[in-house]
């Protein structure tokens, strides 16, 4: 009789032990999505980059709590609103859970045919796209409510249940239907394995969905069944919502850094991980002539080591996007045009972190030349950046170059390029290299690293302008 009253009531040692995992999982899975930010310092982007992967945390919780208040797992001595059935089993394991946690995968699947199928951004913006498609699931959880069919043990009839099984399949089919348009794509992350593993993660959860409900609605009178099938059902729900968890179609660079990759460190930037010739590293092969200030400013910044001076410059007086903007579409043009897909993945990545309104990196380009960007219908395109850029020259003329050619990271650029040249003198006449000065470069971006206590010296002209 014990036994029957801790099936019916909660409380059961299997009930906290199944507690316990779901806590663990969801403490893992907050790890795992703010890793990256916490250990590697990776800026928070604006957007659906940052807040769908936001949206499956938040959902995750909301469908493992639903779980536990909807099938007993706690005892109460008394009973509250708050422990209502349509609360939690029909508005929180529905459409703010599991429903939330497809429509985001789904809005995903989305972008990602929209980017590198139709080669243009999508039309409409993730935060109006996740309720549109999550909207079937708000009218059915307003239709549920209403009616009250549930049981006082948060159980449906068969009437009631097969047009819910119905509403989770169609969700799943939607989603195997955007993957299978994608499909052909030859994506340089883990965007089609984590589709299709969102796609068999839903299903199972499905499957495990109404084998618990028959399991509890048939033999409802055999205790030990009852315990074992919740506990199955959080258990497995714990392990799917880690499974089911994705920051590659929103993120791909930050995918690249998780717990589970250890030589992440190696992609600091989007060339590095799309595999761009010399992306983001100094080499012996850069030009070692000087620098004429009378050359115009574009050319010069062909120059690699030029570049890297000027850009730890700009960075030091706190208006370095424009010159990182110029090296990361100077990457974009190494890309092959033939190479649309690495094209696409770099061309989205700059408009993300320079282009999107409110971006750390934001440039200060005109209105058209932006729109012009983001209304395009080829993102592969060759000229995609180029009136972008010439507004940025322009603009990195007039406010950096001059107070740059007066600076001390000017002057350590030509002593670098002046051992440099005496060294390699020295070893055409004696065979040893000379040269240690850039033999070892101490930050990923700026060699004159060690320069940077200099800034509030070098930018006073900058700062008057």
């Amino acid at each position: 009789m014990a036994n029957f009253k801790c099936a019916v009531k909660g409380g059961c040692p299997t009930d906290y032990v199944a507690v316990t995992v779901s806590i663990l999982s969801f403490i893992l899975l907050l790890i795992w999505s703010i890793f990256p930010f916490i250990v590697h310092k990776v800026p928070r982007t604006k957007g659906s980059g940052f807040w769908i992967p936001v949206i499956q945390v938040v959902a995750s919780f909301n469908l493992l709590l639903s779980i536990m208040m909807s099938h007993n797992f706690f005892k109460f001595e008394k009973s509250h609103w708050w422990q209502s059935c349509y609360l939690w089993a029909v508005w929180g394991e529905g459409p703010l859970g599991f429903g939330l946690l497809l429509s985001s995968r789904i809005t995903q699947a989305f972008q990602l045919y929209f980017i590198f199928v139709k080669r243009r951004l999508p039309l409409i913006r993730s935060f109006l796209l996740i309720p549109l498609i999550l909207l079937p699931w708000i009218i059915g959880a307003a239709v549920i409510h209403i009616k009250k069919p549930l049981s006082n043990r948060c159980h449906m009839s068969v009437q009631w249940t097969i047009p819910v099984v119905c509403l989770h399949a169609l969700y799943v089919a939607t989603l195997v239907g955007v993957t299978a348009a994608v499909h052909h794509i030859e994506f340089r992350f883990d965007e089609l394995r984590d589709l299709w593993r969102g796609i068999l993660v839903s299903s199972v959860s499905v499957a495990v969905w109404v084998t618990a409900y028959i399991l509890n609605e048939i033999h409802d009178n055999i205790s030990w069944l009852q315990v074992v099938s919740r506990f199955l059902l959080l258990v497995l729900a714990s392990i799917l919502v880690l499974a089911f968890f994705s920051i590659s179609s929103s993120q791909p660079l930050l995918s690249q850094i998780s717990l589970r990759r250890r030589e992440s460190r190696e992609f600091r930037t989007m060339g590095q991980a799309l595999g761009i010739p010399d992306s983001g590293v100094l080499t012996q092969s850069e030009p070692i002539s000087r620098v004429d200030p009378n050359e115009p400013l574009d050319k010069l910044l062909l120059n690699k080591k030029f570049r890297q001076s000027f850009m730890g410059f700009a960075d030091s007086c706190l208006a370095g996007e424009s010159v990182h903007f110029f090296d990361e579409v100077h990457e974009l043009s190494k890309i092959s045009e033939h190479d649309c897909v690495r094209r696409i993945y770099m061309a989205r990545h700059i408009i993300e972190k320079y282009m999107v309104a409110g971006a750390a990196m934001e440039i200060n380009i005109s209105h058209r030349s932006k729109q012009e960007i983001l209304s395009t219908s080829d993102l592969a395109r060759a000229d995609l950046f180029h009136n972008a850029l010439n507004e940025i020259v322009h603009l990195m003329k007039t406010n950096l170059a001059k107070d740059y050619w007066s600076s001390m990271f000017f002057l350590k650029f030509q002593e670098e390029c002046d051992m440099r040249c005496n060294g390699y003198e020295l070893e055409q006449m004696t065979g040893w290299n000379y040269s240690p000065r850039l033999s070892s470069v101490h930050g990923t971006d700026d060699p004159f690293h060690h320069d940077h206590l200099l800034k509030n010296s070098e930018c006073g002209n900058d700062t008057d302008s």
